[in-house]
Order: C-alpha cells, then structure tokens, then sequence
C-alpha cells in the first residue's frame, strides 16, 4: 500500500515537471518501455508501479534499520533505488552513469524525486504500522 501510494506521488510530480516543460529528456517511463523495447509508455507505467510496489515491500523489510521519524526513514531508505537508478537503469537507457548524457540536473532532479518517493512512503508505512495493533 505505501509503495502504491508514494509511486503515485511520484508520477503526479514527474507528470508535473512533464508538463512545465523540465528537463523533457529525462522520461523514466519513456526509458523503461525502451529498454522492454516496446514504444506505449502504458507498459512503462506498468512496471514504474511494480518497481515502487516492490521498493515499498522492500522498505517494510527494513525500516527498522533506519533511524528517526517514518518519513525520514524512507528519505534514507529511497537513496538505494536512486543509486540502483544511477548506476544499473541509466546506463542501460544509455544516458550514461548517473544519467549525465541528459546533463547536469538529472541527478539531481531524480535524488529530489527520490526523496519525494521515500518520504511520502515511509509517512504512510508509518502511519499503516502504528495503526495495527499486535494481537
């Protein structure tokens, strides 16, 4: 659940930065769907929901390695997909380590977005976890 909800706060912020016309070479779905070399984004945004989905279940399994507030937890906690995204799905959508080929602000622009993903998941697991009462 809280990686369904912190994906979809992450689309709604890259749909935003789409349509301010931000760094239009940087299209992560666009990237995704080429890389399963099909040409809809549909399939894009498929799997984009299946990573964040995955990355959610993932921080479940370890947010108590992490240290502070929920949200903060999920910020640390989302400097590993970002990272995974720099140096695997970057190179491999050939826009280089780091995703420099696109320029400068790539990586910044997608540690923000990252940031954005992991705070936004580690409120609502937080938020799931202290509403379950153990038995």
């Amino acid at each position: 659940m809280a990686g369904f909800v912190a994906t979809v706060a992450l689309s709604v912020l890259m749909m935003m930065k789409h349509a301010m016309g931000l760094m239009p070479e940087l299209d992560p779905i666009g990237m995704i769907s080429h890389m399963l070399g099909m040409s809809t984004p549909l399939v894009g945004w498929v799997m984009h929901f299946m990573i964040g989905i995955v990355w959610g279940m993932a921080f479940a399994l370890t947010s108590r390695m992490f240290p502070g507030a929920f949200w903060l937890k999920g910020m640390l906690f989302s400097v590993a997909p970002w990272l995974i995204m720099m140096f695997v799905m970057m190179p491999m959508a050939g826009a280089g380590v780091f995703g420099l080929d696109l320029g400068m602000a790539a990586p910044v622009m997608t540690l923000m977005l990252h940031l954005v993903f992991g705070a936004v998941l580690g409120a609502v697991y937080g938020t799931r976890a202290s509403s379950v009462t153990p038995a």
